[in-house]
């Protein structure tokens, strides 16, 4: 996994792969902002108590936390973004890396935009309600813990599927998951890493996509589809 994240940071300098990240880096924070100034405008429009020190205690609070909330779902949001154009990194990278491959199955609109929404509804709700679960536990320092056990899960899950599901059965992408379940694991907590340093955050969708598409083809070959169970 650590050549696979070398070879990821080394193919940065290729013009198509900034084209993408330049794209994703600033549809994500237009939607970050965009969140942010609804919140602020909400809340400067809405009155809360008639005591004017409590009315702008909670209005502030009420700004703080919508500018502050979206960062949290940061990583599902850019990933949602940059779903639409990942799949111009996988290529990017299979021909340089692995150009005996030949040419994928290329998803139309549809089917991506079934799977990233699906993706961020299910990342959205996952980091709800495990976040009384990180506040609880931050206090025995497990909070980061669970992070990378959850979202390692998630970003593993997706990534691969992402990449996988280019040249392989969705039953052979289930399998593949079932029978490498910690190496792909251990490979989305790799990518949450990306999604916590800031400023790498907003790379983290292209590098998590080029970096599991050297990890998916280390793994074994899947079954062929008439042997994959049901």
């Amino acid at each position: 996994m650590i050549s696979a994240l070398f070879k990821a940071f080394a193919q940065l300098s290729d013009p198509r792969m900034r084209r993408v990240l330049r794209i994703g880096i600033l549809s994500a924070l237009a939607c970050w902002a965009t969140l942010a100034v609804v919140a602020a405008l909400v809340v400067k429009h809405t009155h809360f108590f008639d005591e004017s020190w409590a009315d702008a205690g909670t209005g502030f609070a009420l700004g703080a936390i919508g500018v502050v909330v979206p960062v949290l779902f940061f990583s599902a949001l850019s990933t949602f973004v940059m779903s639409f154009f990942l799949e111009d990194i996988a290529e990017v990278v299979e021909s340089r890396h692995y150009p005996d491959l030949g040419p994928s199955r290329r998803p139309g609109w549809r089917e991506i935009l079934v799977s990233s929404t699906r993706f961020l509804v299910v990342m959205v709700a996952v980091t709800m309600l495990a976040a009384p679960v990180y506040l609880a536990l931050l206090f025995f320092g497990l909070g980061l813990i669970l992070n990378y056990l959850v979202n390692g899960y998630l970003l593993g899950r997706e990534y691969y599927e992402l990449v996988a599901g280019r040249r392989l059965t969705p039953d052979q992408v289930r399998a593949q998951l079932h029978l490498h379940f910690t190496k792909l694991w251990l490979s989305g907590a790799v990518i949450n890493f990306l999604f916590q340093v800031p400023l790498l955050n907003l790379a983290a969708p292209v590098l998590g996509t080029a970096f599991m598409v050297h990890v998916a083809q280390s793994l074994p070959p899947a079954p062929p589809p008439e042997q994959v169970p049901a």
